[in-house]
């Protein structure tokens, strides 16, 4: 088995580091949470010192941490990119922007390759090893990565270093429109005394169906709007989706509109809030309730797929 460097566990990075501490590989760990350290190590991780420890002495370093900044903190000013050996791979599981990764695998030392394999499921993903993960980088690299990133999910590979994170952004352009959209189309149906249970059942059996639909309504319908994924996130990607947009050469009017809710939604909330909180804002300017009675389970609580989004 290989010996891993994992920096960062957060609400996605824990449960991935937890699956490849379970699946047999050597890993150690570094958090500035000394609990999500404690909670690693008592799995079977050694403890890093320093994120340059952690990422010394392994043949593979994975970062999983929630912003751009926080990554070149780690890598440069932290040390870790310095301190990988040669032979070693960094794999940023990041949602990133693509000109970041170039540069610092620029800076790398000799020998030292780098991968970007953003992820997307959710918390209950990482948890149940059903993520997807958007690979970029050379071949031979992702030849040697693919093994270990398949213990968390399906690997797509996306060509060059960055297309990673280009289609990780892709993929969360669309959710974000989605998330947006489904509030609205809730308000629009319930203001014509439709009732919200009946709605979600058409939606999900329609061509309105989408992963939205399916995984995260339900969390508007409890209350809690997934507290597991902030506004502030969203709002990152999209600052990172509309750099993108520079080179499309038209305008995204729909990329740009959901973009505008969740910025208002962050506004009268504050950035805090959960990532649904967009729909709590379409709830409070229509005077409608997307309350709904059942047995939801939280999603990063899901342990058997098959009773996600059921009541």
């Amino acid at each position: 088995m290989s010996s891993i460097g994992f920096i960062g566990l957060g609400n996605m990075g824990a449960p991935m580091c937890h699956r490849l501490i379970n699946a047999g590989h050597d890993v150690t760990v570094f958090d500035m949470n000394q609990a999500k350290v404690d909670e690693a190590v008592a799995l079977g991780a050694t403890a890093a010192a320093s994120a340059a420890d952690c990422a010394g002495n392994v043949e593979y370093l994975l970062t999983s941490l929630p912003r751009p900044d926080h990554v070149q903190s780690v890598m440069r000013e932290a040390g870790a990119l310095a301190a990988l050996r040669p032979g070693s791979v960094w794999v940023d599981l990041t949602t990133n922007r693509k000109e970041l990764v170039a540069d610092l695998a620029a800076e790398a030392g000799p020998g030292v390759g780098v991968v970007d394999s953003p992820v997307t499921g959710a918390v209950d993903g990482a948890r149940n090893g059903r993520l997807t993960l958007f690979m970029g980088g050379d071949d031979e690299l992702q030849d040697r990565v693919e093994p270990i990133l398949e213990k968390l999910g399906i690997v797509i590979r996306c060509g060059g270093l960055g297309s990673g994170n280009v289609v990780k952004l892709v993929t969360n352009q669309l959710w974000f429109v989605a998330s947006a959209a489904i509030g609205e189309g809730f308000a629009l149906g319930m203001s014509h005394g439709v009732k919200l249970e009946v709605l979600w059942s058409a939606i999900r059996q329609s061509v309105g169906d989408s992963f939205v639909a399916q995984h995260d309504a339900p969390s508007i319908f409890a209350g809690h709007y997934d507290p597991s994924f902030t506004l502030d996130l969203c709002n990152k990607d999209l600052g990172l989706i509309r750099e993108l947009q520079k080179d499309v050469g038209t305008g995204l009017p729909m990329t740009d509109a959901a973009r505008g809710t969740f910025e208002r939604a962050a506004e009268r909330y504050g950035s805090s809030e959960p990532e649904l909180f967009v729909a709590k804002y379409l709830e409070d300017e229509s005077g409608l309730s997307f309350r709904l009675d059942g047995d939801w389970v939280p999603p990063w609580e899901v342990t058997d797929q098959s009773k996600a989004a059921t009541r």
